[in-house]
C-alpha cells in the first residue's frame, strides 16, 4: 500500500558537463495529475515525463520541477567597439554641423543598438533528454519509496481501526437474537398496562413477535459486514493501487450499519452502531490518501 504523499529529488550530469536536477512532488487526488515545469526550451519534452511519472503513479497530483544549472546562465555581454566607435565618429560629425557639445557617456554609449549583445543559453532536447529523464527516475524512486513508508503507517491505522470494527460487530450479532424476547416483554407489558393481558401462547402475540423478529433480523447484514471486513484485508495485504477500491468498501461499510442501526430497537446496538461508524469515518479520511 501507498500514500499519495511523497518527495523526491534527482540529479543527472550531461555530456557537456550541464547537471540536471529534477524534484517531484505529491499530494491527493482522486486521479492522476502530472504537471511539469520545464525550461522553456525543453517544452518538446513534457510528454515523455509525463507518461515516465504514470508508469510509476496511478492517483494523486505530482508536481515535477526540472532545472539545470547553466539554464539561467547567461553568456559575458560582449561589446563591439567597431560600432561603438562609428557611432562616436557619426555623432561628433553631426556636433560639429550643429555646433553642439559632442559629449556622450558610456552608459548612453552602452544603450544604443549593437553596441553591447547577451543571450540566454539553451538548452539541446535531444542531448537533454536522457540526463532528464536518468534524474526522474532517482526522484520517482525516492518518491514511491517515501510514499510506500506512509502507506505502511495508513495500512497499520486501518488495520487497527478494523480489529475495532470487528469487535463491535461481535457485540452486534451477540445482542440481535435478544432484541425479539426483548420486544415480547415490552409488548406483553404495555398490553398489561393497558388493561388487556394476552397469555404467552396467543396467536396474535406470537404473530406479532414473529413478524417484530423478521424486520428486526440483521443476520444479511452482519454476514456483508464480515464479507468487508475479510475484503478490506485483502485490499490492505494488495501491491496494487487500493485507493478507489477500499473509498468504495467503506461506503458499503455505512451502509450495512446504517441498515442495523435502522432495523434494531435496541440502545445498546444503536451505541455499537454510532461507534462502528465513527471509526469508518476516521477509516474513510485515511483512505482518502491511499494511491
Amino acid at each position: 500500500m501507498k500514500s499519495m504523499t511523497g518527495f523526491g529529488r534527482g540529479e543527472s550530469r550531461q555530456a557537456d558537463g550541464t547537471t540536471w536536477v529534477v524534484e517531484c512532488s505529491s499530494v491527493n487526488r482522486k486521479q492522476l495529475e502530472v504537471s511539469v515545469n520545464l525550461p522553456r526550451d525543453l517544452h518538446d519534452l513534457e510528454t515523455q515525463v509525463r507518461n515516465q511519472v504514470a508508469q510509476v503513479c496511478s492517483r494523486g497530483r505530482v508536481n515535477v520541477h526540472i532545472r539545470s544549472d547553466a539554464a539561467d546562465a547567461v553568456k559575458l555581454p560582449h561589446v563591439d567597439e567597431a560600432v561603438a566607435l562609428r557611432y562616436v565618429e557619426s555623432l561628433r560629425e553631426l556636433a560639429g554641423k550643429l555646433k553642439i557639445s559632442a559629449e556622450i557617456s558610456l552608459s548612453e554609449m552602452l544603450r544604443l543598438p549593437g553596441v553591447l549583445s547577451g543571450e540566454s543559453v539553451e538548452a539541446d532536447p535531444m542531448m537533454a533528454l536522457e540526463p532528464i529523464q536518468e534524474a526522474l527516475t532517482v526522484a520517482l524512486n525516492q518518491l514511491c519509496l517515501m510514499r510506500g513508508v506512509e502507506g505502511g503507517h495508513l495500512r497499520e491505522e486501518m488495520e487497527s481501526r478494523l480489529k475495532t470494527i470487528e469487535a463491535l460487530a461481535a457485540q452486534i450479532a451477540e445482542k440481535a437474537p435478544l432484541v425479539p424476547e426483548h420486544q415480547r416483554t415490552v409488548l406483553r407489558q404495555r398490553l398489561e398496562q393497558a388493561g388487556l393481558p394476552l397469555p404467552l401462547d396467543d396467536e396474535r402475540l406470537l404473530k406479532e413477535i414473529a413478524l417484530f423478529a423478521d424486520r428486526t433480523d440483521i443476520s444479511e447484514e452482519l454476514s456483508r459486514a464480515a464479507s468487508h471486513l475479510k475484503q478490506f484485508r485483502a485490499y490492505l495485504a494488495s501491491e496494487e493501487p487500493v485507493g478507489r477500491s477500499l473509498d468504495f468498501l467503506v461506503q458499503e461499510f455505512f451502509r450495512e450499519f446504517n441498515t442495523m442501526g435502522s432495523k434494531c430497537n435496541n440502545a445498546e446496538i444503536a451505541h455499537a452502531v454510532v461507534s462502528a461508524k465513527t471509526e469508518l469515518e476516521k477509516i474513510r479520511e485515511q483512505v482518502q490518501n491511499v494511491e
